[in-house]
């Protein structure tokens, strides 16, 4: 269980919730893992939902909390609510602002800017863990280059030249990422990115790793009362989470490229956890999917200190904690969205 920004998550799988007078009370098997004054809570969201008591969700309805449910995976399920108040209002802020291109771009260079600056610490700690496995001047280069591209972010007010920007970093740091393949060279290497279909075992790995983080970041989106599918950076485009792509755009480098690299690394895939198509794209095979998944959720179960609230969170609660960010932003009560700068 985890109380952040006037959200608990219960992220223990198997918890059943129940009322105790003003309580949220956690049974697990009959057993008491926790309870919880309700008064200062905004919302619940329990992964790996086994139940809820009517008499609770009555509670939370009447007092406007939001009860949310989502698979372990962090796929979104439901939300139980009472009468809609904060998140209309905020639903509709974030679409007046999606219509303006200038409020549109001073949001988005935040999402941008941590994307980048993960990255280029990414690149830094390569040249300092291994500095005689990689071209450490051209990685001091890169970010080098990274720097200043950050600079030009910062003020960027169009998001035309903030993708470009954006495309620029990403070129630079491409060229790069396949030196930071130290293990399995022969069988795993990257030149470029390659979607629809994957064409190598390592854009399998990343595509998948890439549709992971956006379920989490649009569930986490979900939670907060905001519209995963109406984006700032990303336009509207129909069946597209433009918002979820937007928000894990901070997470991409330093959570999914850096957990893909791992698997790598550490030898934890092989070549035969992959299949050539005729058409030459490159598939994960049923068993190495679910290595991948069952290594994904441990990831995101590891603890880490949360850069801007200081607080000890795991990993697969980071997109939540952006989502209230962005949340409060976009109500006025921070000035600034507040990028995930990880070092």
């Amino acid at each position: 269980m985890k109380k952040l920004l006037n959200t608990l998550y219960i992220t223990q799988p198997a918890v059943y919730l129940s009322l105790d007078g003003d309580n949220i009370v956690l049974l697990k098997e009959q057993e008491q893992l926790g309870r919880f004054p309700l008064h200062n809570l905004e919302s619940i969201v329990s992964f790996g939902y086994t139940g809820a008591s009517p008499a609770l969700m009555g509670y939370c309805a009447d007092r406007n909390i939001s009860l949310l449910f989502l698979t372990l995976n962090g796929r979104f399920l439901a939300r139980v609510i009472g009468q809609s108040k904060g998140n209309v209002v905020l639903r509709k802020k974030q679409y007046i602002l999606s219509e303006n291109e200038k409020q549109s771009a001073q949001i988005s260079r935040n999402f941008i800017t941590g994307k980048i600056y993960n990255q280029k610490w990414m690149l830094e700690r390569m040249t300092r863990d291994y500095p005689l496995r990689v071209d450490v001047e051209q990685f001091k280069a890169t970010s080098q280059m990274l720097s200043s591209v950050l600079l030009d972010v910062r003020e960027c007010e169009q998001l035309e030249r903030l993708r470009g920007l954006e495309g620029q970093a990403a070129i630079h740091y491409n060229r790069l990422f396949n030196q930071m393949i130290l293990q399995q060279n022969e069988d795993f290497y990257f030149h470029s990115r390659s979607r629809r279909p994957p064409l190598d075992n390592v854009n399998a790995m990343l595509s998948l790793a890439y549709t992971l983080l956006a379920h989490d970041t649009a569930s986490a989106l979900e939670a907060v009362g905001l519209d995963a599918y109406v984006g700032f950076l990303h336009r509207d485009r129909p069946g597209r989470a433009s918002l979820a792509l937007d928000l894990m755009e901070e997470l991409r480098g330093v959570f999914a490229d850096k957990f893909v690299l791992s698997l790598i690394n550490k030898k934890l895939v092989n070549k035969d956890d992959f299949l050539l198509k005729e058409n030459g794209a490159v598939l994960m095979t049923d068993e190495a999917r679910k290595k991948f998944l069952a290594a994904w959720q441990s990831k995101k179960q590891e603890s880490i200190t949360h850069p801007y609230l200081g607080e000890k969170i795991s990993w697969g609660l980071v997109p939540h904690a952006q989502a209230l960010l962005l949340a409060r932003h976009l109500r006025n009560d921070l000035d600034e969205y507040p990028p995930f700068l990880w070092k």
